[in-house]
């Protein structure tokens, strides 16, 4: 019987290890979640954020702590208008840390409101939603804000504006949430 016992939890070993393998080496063509429409824009992958898919809405840029970013409607290119209780449900994506070696269509801002340097993609300042967690999209179109989306890799290139060192419309406060 002690055999018997032995030889079976063996058996389950074995067939333990092949199937976790599998599953780690697998490489499936299937996407969850996601649209099966293909894409003409590239996936992003770098330091400041990558994109991610979502069915109802394509592909979004999304910061490396895993929650997505949002552009404003009211913003002009190279400069912020989110200032006040706005600015305090959609902090701004502030860098902390090296602003050189940028990505394409990467640039940095300098907030005139408190001094700290905000990411811009193609020129548009970008931030988060405060009601999203890692891995939602809850933002898009709600006051005057979008998801950011990256640039299609056709036609043209994306050009970064570099930003102004004054701004006529200061932003008065930040979150400090540690977005």
């Amino acid at each position: 019987m002690k055999k018997n016992s032995s030889l079976l939890i063996g058996l389950i070993i074995v067939i333990v290890a092949v199937a976790g393998g599998y599953a780690i080496f697998h490489k499936s063509n299937k996407t969850t979640g996601t649209s099966s429409t293909k894409s003409s824009v590239a996936p992003v992958n770098n330091a400041v954020f990558t994109t991610k898919n979502n069915s109802s809405i394509g592909q979004y840029l999304v910061a490396a702590n895993g929650m997505a970013l949002y552009t404003y409607g009211g913003d002009s290119s190279g400069a912020s208008n989110v200032s006040g209780s706005l600015l305090s449900s959609w902090p701004a994506y502030q860098d902390t840390g090296s602003t050189t070696n940028l990505p394409a269509g990467v640039s940095t801002i300098k907030r005139t409101d408190n001094g700290q340097t905000q990411y811009t993609y193609n020129g548009m300042p970008l931030y988060f939603f405060t009601s999203d967690s890692a891995g939602q999209v809850t933002g898009d179109g709600v006051s005057n804000f979008s998801v950011a989306k990256p640039a299609a890799t056709s036609s043209t290139k994306a050009t970064t504006t570099a930003p102004s060192s004054s701004s006529t419309q200061p932003a008065t406060s930040s979150s400090g949430n540690g977005y």
